[in-house]
């Protein structure tokens, strides 16, 4: 289905203020690329997204993956969903944020009710599974809005560990870019009114307020925050980085200096990342990530 004119119109402001989130940069990576998934149809059969999946006793929680923006349940996962199943995870993923009339671009949509849309989710992986709790990795906005069921929506009780890839936990100012709205009249009222899910992920916006007062964790839960120096998207890439109890922050760097990865390779397709989440997951049996973890 295209957009109406006007629609379209009317999100050009938006559009190109997060032109960053769309293009992925064509940059080499220090690790290699996972081997390509076949598509939505394939999901199933390996394991992803297969509600008739019962955790192991070796990983006993199903993993729930959460999409960045722009993403969705598939395309963001064809690299890290595999990886997870091969290791013998129930992994599952979903679609939040959707706009009407604007197919396969989700995670656009009030933050607030993304989070909604989680939570049932993982109530019917949860009744699916028979696990008592579920771990969560998400990529960007994927890896900071689960943080909004957490603290007010009763996930803590459901979750055991958060593993966020490049998340925008502070928001993002895109090097600065988002000074430029004071200079446009109105500019930021179209933004909300038709990209919400974007103008929630500026710094200083309300929802970001809400979000961080009286601390960035609550009680109960793992935080893992996997970041790159070279993020162009979720900056600066420091603001990803969480501060409380049960958190670890990593940065891909201090792990592997030749790691190049940023914003979109990060959740694609990163490896290292990959082997770091794994190690999230399951501390317990957790090996060191180095330039050469790979497998």
């Amino acid at each position: 289905m295209k957009l109406p004119w006007k629609r379209a119109l009317k999100l050009l402001p938006a559009l190109l203020l997060t032109a960053g989130l769309t293009a992925i940069p064509v940059q080499a990576t220090a690790t290699p690329a996972a081997p390509a998934a076949p598509a939505a149809s394939a999901a199933k059969s390996s394991g992803w997204n297969d509600f008739s999946c019962k955790p192991s006793e070796a990983h006993p929680r199903p993993v729930v993956l959460v999409h960045g923006t722009f993403g969705n349940s598939i395309d963001n996962w064809l690299g890290l969903a595999p990886y997870l199943t091969a290791r013998g995870y129930c992994v599952f993923s979903l679609d939040y944020g959707q706009l009407p009339g604007v197919p396969f671009f989700h995670g656009l949509g009030p933050i607030e009710k993304s989070a909604g849309q989680l939570a049932d989710y993982v109530d019917r992986v949860l009744a699916a599974t028979g696990a008592a709790k579920v771990d969560m990795v998400g990529h960007s906005q994927g890896g900071m809005m689960p943080r909004h069921y957490l603290k007010f929506l009763g996930g803590a009780s459901k979750v055991n560990a958060l593993i966020g890839l490049a998340p925008d936990n502070h928001g993002t100012d895109l090097h600065g870019l988002t000074e430029l709205l004071k200079h446009f009249p109105g500019a930021e009222d179209v933004i909300s009114e038709n990209t919400p899910g974007l103008a929630d992920q500026l710094v200083g916006s309300d929802f970001l307020t809400k979000l961080n007062e009286g601390g960035d964790t609550v009680p109960g839960v793992r935080y893992t925050v996997i970041a790159t120096r070279y993020d162009e998207v979720v900056t600066p890439y420091r603001s990803q980085f969480l501060s409380g109890p049960n958190v670890r922050n990593v940065l891909l760097q201090d792990l592997c200096p030749l790691n190049i990865s940023e914003h979109v390779a990060i959740g694609l397709l990163d490896r290292m990342a990959f082997h770091e989440a794994a190690n999230a997951l399951d501390p317990a049996n957790a090996k060191p990530t180095t330039c050469w973890s790979i497998g």
